[in-house]
């Protein structure tokens, strides 16, 4: 990725032979995770995996800051450290701690009747509804209610969820309502202390289930007492089996008879005759004590009160007052198509997925791709890290929307993933930026994308435009990381960090944006020029002339060897008899006519790169290094947009979608992509084992780079975008990725492009996958093209890019 692409297939990736001269590079463990010891022990325990990706909803509470920086001392009290997502009704993975540090695998209900049991999320359907809204519908917060209906009709369930703000409490509050008689509900609670679910430890008793493992720790109280309650091994003697096979809790356990293991803790609550509700606060800390302490704090104070806290009712500071300091969020909301909907949780969803430890640290998505697949025997950040290319797109989304604080606290946070001679491990170059991190700031993935070295620098020019940073802010932050980053960027350098010690050499990438392969591409070349010369910009007004002009010198060069690398004019990609001319994906040489041949990935062959398409060159146009009606973008335009390609090489597919009269245009990555679930039915890479018929599907962020490429060919017009240009563009661009978003207003990192089959999930066409969502580029990007239309001109374009650049037509 940086959206995700390579999280599990990143330790099968091995460098062939680069161009030129460039040395091979087998990376030796391209995935470390945070288990150091090794896999966790299931013990007795069958093995689980993670949760279904496709969530319907993601939430935290609001923590104000002191000083763009995280404090008990701030207006909103306490920091709560607890996060939760939402799949097929029922609550999946509950971090705690840091972002990506799971604590709860699942967390539902089943319910017994007279000779019959169903379990949330197996027997019942789904709906979510945001609890706090505008007078327009619009999400206030992310205080959730999910109501799940037995598919046989005998029950509902409607759970309200949301944190404690502050404390580190989880809170649910269940209404079961019985249309089949007398039915028992069982609270069932999957912990995954410490991100795995082995190596737990779990008691019950004293009117609480809770689990451990070495420094964290869980406590589950109900508002009404548990009748029974047992801890036991999963699928061994947890108790399931007892309540489907007899409708009963049998023989009950208060503690583990053969130590750690992967455990669920299960509580028997009252009958239920017609309807009733009742609060379950689930604790987080150290030790069961303290764990404790907070579940009974949060129920002493009361969902009504904790609630309002979340929310920011009245005099209360929270989520509503985040959404009432985004300026120009309001004034969003007319270039919408659903009158603000997704724009207000985009908002939400966005802020949602940074750290409360490390402010600032934006991650990629608050879900684990393909969880449901993936075994939770070792730890996975899965897709809770940091990308500075994603988080880039995020803090540039925030600061569109009128966000004064988060975006600096990212500015400020992006030293911590820096490589510089003090990272531990490194003995190489310096400057560039981790592909992949914890939001410590531990290296995960150590390739280097030039594109996410760039993007820093871009930020950073931004943030100053907008007032957000000062001159002498900027200057500092030029001297110390951006100038760094800048002679990266001209110079290159060999690398020494982990496995990788290879010589980069710009602008050939050791990995393009979708951290799949070397080469030359067009998008990371974008980023390239435009950070460099905003890097010549900076270097200017800091005093710093001679590198000033080394930087434009090298942005000079690589623009002007672009179409020589990176335009064929002999693909092949229509046909071996129908040469046309187009931007590649990615080449190994420095001719675009003889550019060589990918490496294998996620199960695909590799092809002969003119055989591989996409539409990175649209990023040429987003930082103003070319004009949107240059003749190689809009020959390039013809070939993407091709739909007679054969599946496995094309990339547009329109939907149309039920209820709709618009025709959404989708895009995959490029052709021959691999990430994603199987045509044949299922998930990617089951079992860690890649397969040929993978297929990367269409991604919504895509629709919203077209948008923007649309707006910026209008605005060549004399006079620029009209009024009847940007509602064409609102008009399909817009209402498709709104059309992309599930009934949670979570936009997917992929959704189904109806190939194949839609296997094991049931997809319909144009509904997320598996994959990842909500993916925090996704909602970056709609936020983005709002912005955009309503300005009439794109937001992530480089004034100073373009105007060294893109004034002349070729």
């Amino acid at each position: 990725m940086s959206g995700g692409a390579l999280v599990l297939a990143a330790g099968l990736l091995a460098f062939s032979a680069q161009a030129e001269d460039k040395p091979a590079i087998t990376p030796a463990n391209h995935n470390p995770t945070l288990n150091a010891g090794g896999a966790a022990t299931d013990g007795p325990g069958q093995a689980s995996p993670w949760s279904y990706s496709g969530k319907q909803g993601i939430g935290t509470a609001y923590e104000a800051y002191v000083n763009y920086q995280y404090s008990d001392k701030a207006v909103t009290g306490p920091v709560s450290k607890v996060w939760f997502s939402l799949a097929d009704g029922i609550v999946t993975e509950t971090m705690y701690g840091r972002i990506h540090e799971a604590q709860i695998r699942e967390l539902k209900l089943a319910i017994a009747g007279d000779g019959w049991t169903a379990f949330e999320g197996t027997d019942t359907t789904s709906t979510v509804a945001y609890i706090d809204t505008d007078t327009a519908g619009r999400p206030l917060s992310p205080a959730y209610r999910l109501t799940t209906t037995d598919k046989k009709g005998r029950f509902v369930i409607v759970k309200d969820v949301f944190t404690d703000p502050d404390r580190q409490s989880l809170m649910v509050r269940f209404t079961v309502k019985s249309m089949a008689g007398k039915i028992t509900p069982y609270l069932i609670l999957d912990p995954s202390m410490a991100n795995t679910s082995g190596d737990d430890e779990g008691r019950v008793g004293g009117g609480a289930l809770q689990a451990w493992e070495g420094k964290v720790a869980l406590s589950a109280r109900a508002s009404v007492p548990f009748v029974k309650a047992n801890v036991g091994y999963t699928g061994v003697s947890d108790g399931i089996a007892d309540i489907t096979a007899r409708q009963a809790l049998g023989t009950v356990h208060a503690g583990l008879d053969k130590g750690r293991g992967n455990i669920v803790l299960v509580g028997q609550l009252p009958v239920v005759s017609d309807s009733t509700n009742f609060d379950l606060a689930v604790g987080f800390g150290a030790t069961t004590a303290a764990a404790d302490l907070s579940a009974q704090g949060t129920l002493k104070t009361g969902y009504t009160e904790v609630l309002a806290r979340f929310n920011g009712t009245g005099k209360r500071v929270g989520w509503e007052d985040y959404l009432a300091s985004l300026t120009e969020l309001k004034s969003l909301v007319p270039v919408s198509e659903d009158n603000g909907r997704l724009l207000y949780a985009s908002a939400i969803a966005l802020k949602v997925q940074e750290d409360h430890t490390a402010a600032g640290a934006l991650i990629a998505s608050l879900s684990n791709p393909w969880g449901d697949e993936l075994k939770t025997d070792k730890s996975s950040t899965g897709y809770k890290a940091v990308w500075p290319r994603d988080f880039y797109q995020v803090a540039m989304a925030l600061a569109a929307l009128g966000d004064k604080e988060t975006p600096v606290a990212a500015f400020r946070y992006l030293p911590t993933v820096q490589v510089t001679a003090k990272t531990k491990g490194n003995t190489g170059a310096t400057g560039w930026f981790q592909q992949k991190s914890h939001v410590d700031g531990t290296p995960e993935w150590v390739g280097v994308q030039l594109d996410q070295t760039a993007m820093p620098i871009l930020l950073g020019e931004r943030l100053n435009q907008l007032g957000l940073i000062s001159n002498a802010q900027l200057s500092a932050s030029y001297k110390t990381m951006l100038k760094p980053a800048a002679d990266f960027l001209a110079k290159g350098g060999t690398v020494g960090l982990d496995w990788n010690h290879a010589t980069i050499t710009p602008p050939y990438s050791q990995q393009e944006r979708w951290e799949e392969q070397e080469g030359h591409s067009p998008s990371t070349t974008a980023a390239i020029i435009a950070g460099l010369t905003t890097a010549a910009d900076i270097a200017t007004r800091a005093g710093d002339t001679a590198d000033a002009t080394l930087y434009r010198q090298k942005a000079d060069e690589y623009s002007q060897k672009l179409e020589q690398r990176l335009f064929t004019t002999s693909g092949k990609v229509m046909g071996e008899d129908k040469p046309a001319s187009y931007y590649l994906r990615i080449s190994r040489s420095d001719d675009a006519n003889n550019p060589g041949t990918q490496d294998e990935r996620n199960g695909h062959a590799g092809l002969r790169s003119d055989l591989m398409v996409d539409a990175g060159f649209l990023e040429l146009v987003r930082y103003g290094v070319r004009r949107a009606d240059d003749s190689h973008i809009t020959d390039s335009l013809k070939v993407v947009d091709d739909q007679d390609l054969p599946d496995n090489l094309r990339v547009r597919y329109d939907f149309r979608f039920p209820g709709s009269n618009v025709v959404v245009p989708g895009f995959r990555r490029y052709g021959n992509d691999g990430y994603g679930d199987k045509t044949s039915g299922g998930d990617y890479a089951v079992n860690g084992t890649m397969s040929p018929d993978q297929r990367g599907r269409v991604w919504p962020i895509f629709t919203g780079e077209r948008g923007h490429y649309e707006l910026a060919l209008d605005a060549l017009k004399p006079g620029g975008a009209t009024p009847s240009d940007i509602d064409a563009i609102r008009a399909v661009y817009v209402k498709g990725m709104e059309l992309f978003a599930n009934d949670g207003l979570m936009i997917p990192e992929q959704v189904f492009d109806g190939v194949g089959s839609p296997d094991p999930h049931g997809y319909t066409i144009g509904e997320g996958t598996d994959s990842a969502t909500p993916l925090a580029w996704s909602h970056a990007e709609y936020v983005k093209l709002l912005r955009s239309l309503r300005d009439r001109t794109v937001w992530d374009r480089s004034a100073v890019t373009a105007a060294h650049f893109a004034q002349v037509k070729d």
